[in-house]
Parts: C-alpha cells; sequence; structure tokens
C-alpha cells in the first residue's frame, strides 16, 4: 500500500488553459506543451504526468484529413477509405517522420529531462487499433463493414495495429514510464462484448505485448459504461485501466482490484468540471472506500478533464486523496 493515494489527472486542455496557451499553441510547440504540464503538476502537486494532445496523432499520420480548431483539441471528420476495397492501396508508413508524432516525443523527453525519476510520465499513445479503424472509415461505415465484410476488417485492423505499435516504440524509447492507449469506439456503447472480444480485445493485447518488449507498463482507456467486457479485459493482463464514471467502481474492484491498476474514475465534466468542491470531495472519498484494502488505485478522471474545471474543485480532488493515510479510511 502506498502511504498516500497516488494522484494523476487527465488534464491537458486544462493545464493549456491555466498556462494561457491555445491549444494550436500548445499541439505545435513541445516546449509550450511540456510548460503546460510542469507548472501544472508544481502548482497542484500531482504524481505524475499524462501527456496527451488529441485523438487524431495517429489518423493523421498516415493520411487522415483532420481540422485544427484554434483552442480545441483536434479530431478527423472525413473516411479516408471510402470503401475497404480500398485497403491495398495504404502505404507502410514510418510514422515517426510526421511532426506531430515528432512533438509528442520531443515533449517526453522535455518532461523526462526536467522531473527524472521525481514523477511519473505517462505517454499517451492515441488511438488503440479498433479506434484508428474507425477513424480510417468513420466509426459508422466501421461497424458496418465489421458485419459484411469481416476479412477485409481484419486486415485494416492487422494494418492499424502495426501503426499503433510504431506509436508505443517511440513514446516508450523517449522516457515514458507508461504508455497507454485509447480504444472506446470499442466499448459497449458502440459494439457488443462479443464483437469487441473478437475484434479489439486482440489487437489491444498486441499493444500491451509491445508495451511489455520496451519495458513498460501498459495503460487501457475506454469510455463510458464498461461494466459488460470488464472480464474481458481483466483477461488479458493489463497492467492498468483508465475508466469513465459511468462504469460501476465496485464491479472495476470485482474485477482488477488484486491485479491492475485503475486510473479515475471521478466525472471531467459532471463533476470536476461543473460540480463543487463538496462534490468532488464526495465522489473521490468513495472511490477511495471502495478501494481502501487494495493498493492498485491511482484518482484522476475517467476522461479528460474540460479546461473550465475550476481551480477549487482540482484542489478538492488532491486534498481528499493525500491528505489521510489508506488505513485511516
Amino acid at each position: 500500500m502506498p502511504d498516500r493515494r497516488p494522484v494523476m489527472l487527465h488534464n491537458f486542455m486544462l493545464a493549456a488553459r491555466e498556462a494561457g496557451y491555445t491549444m494550436r499553441q500548445y499541439r505545435e510547440d513541445s516546449e509550450i506543451a511540456a510548460k503546460c504540464h510542469i507548472q501544472f503538476a508544481e502548482k497542484y502537486g500531482v504524481d505524475g504526468i499524462l501527456f496527451d494532445v488529441d485523438t487524431a496523432l495517429t489518423a493523421g499520420a498516415i493520411g487522415v484529413k483532420v481540422d485544427f480548431p484554434e483552442d480545441e483539441p483536434a479530431r478527423t471528420h472525413e473516411a479516408f477509405l471510402t470503401s475497404l476495397d480500398e485497403i491495398d492501396s495504404l502505404a507502410e508508413i514510418d510514422i515517426s517522420t510526421n511532426p506531430r508524432i515528432q512533438h509528442s516525443v520531443e515533449s517526453i523527453k522535455i518532461l523526462k529531462r526536467y522531473f527524472g525519476d521525481e514523477l511519473f510520465i505517462r505517454g499517451n499513445c492515441d488511438q488503440a487499433p479498433f479506434s484508428l479503424a474507425c477513424c480510417i472509415r468513420t466509426p459508422a461505415d466501421f461497424m458496418i463493414d465489421l458485419m459484411i465484410d469481416e476479412e477485409r476488417s481484419i486486415q485494416l485492423l492487422e494494418y492499424t495495429t502495426k501503426i499503433c505499435k510504431q506509436y508505443i516504440r517511440l513514446m516508450a524509447d523517449a522516457g515514458s514510464d507508461m504508455v497507454s492507449n485509447g480504444d472506446s469506439p470499442a466499448g459497449p456503447s458502440m459494439i457488443s462484448p462479443e464483437m469487441y472480444e473478437q475484434f479489439a480485445l486482440p489487437y489491444e493485447k498486441e499493444m500491451l505485448d509491445e508495451a511489455h518488449k520496451k519495458g513498460v507498463p501498459y495503460l487501457l482507456h475506454i469510455c463510458g459504461n464498461t461494466d459488460l467486457i470488464l472480464d474481458r479485459m481483466a483477461s488479458i493482463g493489463l497492467d492498468a485501466v483508465e475508466l469513465d464514471y459511468k462504469t460501476d467502481v465496485q464491479a472495476i474492484h470485482t474485477h482488477f482490484s488484486t491485479s491492475t491498476t485503475l486510473f479515475g474514475t471521478v466525472d471531467p465534466s459532471g463533476v470536476l468540471a461543473l460540480g463543487t468542491p463538496k462534490s468532488v470531495e464526495e465522489e473521490t472519498e468513495k472511490i477511495l472506500r471502495i478501494y481502501k484494502n487494495s493498493p492498485y488505485l491511482v484518482i484522476g478522471a475517467g476522461c479528460a478533464i474540460p479546461p473550465m474545471a475550476p481551480e477549487e474543485n482540482i484542489r478538492a480532488l488532491i486534498r481528499v486523496a493525500q491528505q489521510k493515510p489508506n488505513k485511516e479510511r
């Protein structure tokens, strides 16, 4: 058991806002991006940094069209392949030459040079293979693909897996203490547990294995209510999971509390951004009570914190997590 619960926040938008930079400045200058996280970490006394940029890095690196709003994260908005018949046209790409990938790698290097081993640095590697396939085809089209052309859908997933593995290696080599992927389109809000097991889980396992080859732990993030797939997620031996407030914390505890570290699961919008310090304290206390006998917990938000989250709410979460030894809870 740790002497107190560590805190790591999914806070890149909030960190940029508090430091006085737009998302465009954050995503285009690695010195600025690192500075935002350094200032936030030193201001609030968190135990680790989750470095993230947006959910369009790997997609953009392989040619998917990306929009770049001035003060919002970048996003994809149209299909790169209009049909699975075009899969053979996908080129083998070295994403390390992409300026946006280089930006995230360099930001990790700056953070590691600054903090050394003082803080735990998690390098987020954007989309997992299933999610990246959704970016290439759009989520709606890829859901149909899975139903009518399983063979070519798997071919696309094998392609995206190669891309995602590259990013895992790059972020590990840059000095990340942990790497992670997001795979939210693979959750029960979009596909059945059976489809998740067939079309997403095997490729998530490949990401886990790739991270372990590089000697770093691996975290998987899925938004929404993941109650129906927790057993399947637990089956591949993940080092950590970052799950949404919509997932039952008691169910998470049942499946993961003796083997896999939970990052979360305070509601980033309804509680951290729009709630009160009291509601933040109550939600944080609830998670701590459920996990009182397990060391496998890092307190934070279950997803990205909106940039308008008030300082007093962030401080409330940290205060509750850090003020008492675990044995007193």
